[in-house]
């Protein structure tokens, strides 16, 4: 109320973690979900796409949610 009727129609900034993986970290990440499945495997799952980035020392350790959540969010 203090900021007036406009202040309400404007969405304001929320608090929130920071994502794990840039820009150019996501694209990669995408782009190896559509390449083939490695050996041994008939499809890449969500958890070998966690283990791959934290091979790929994008981050320490990454979950298999936060994986479907990237995905999802670029689908």
């Amino acid at each position: 109320m203090e900021e007036g009727p406009e202040a309400a129609l404007k969405d304001h900034p929320r608090p929130g973690k920071a994502p794990k993986l840039s820009d150019k970290q996501a694209a990669h990440l995408i782009a190896v979900a559509c390449s083939d499945a490695p050996d041994g495997h008939n499809h890449r799952t969500l958890r070998l796409l966690a283990d791959k980035v934290v091979e790929l020392n994008y981050v320490d350790s990454c979950s298999y949610e936060t994986i479907r959540q990237l995905l999802k969010k670029h689908a």
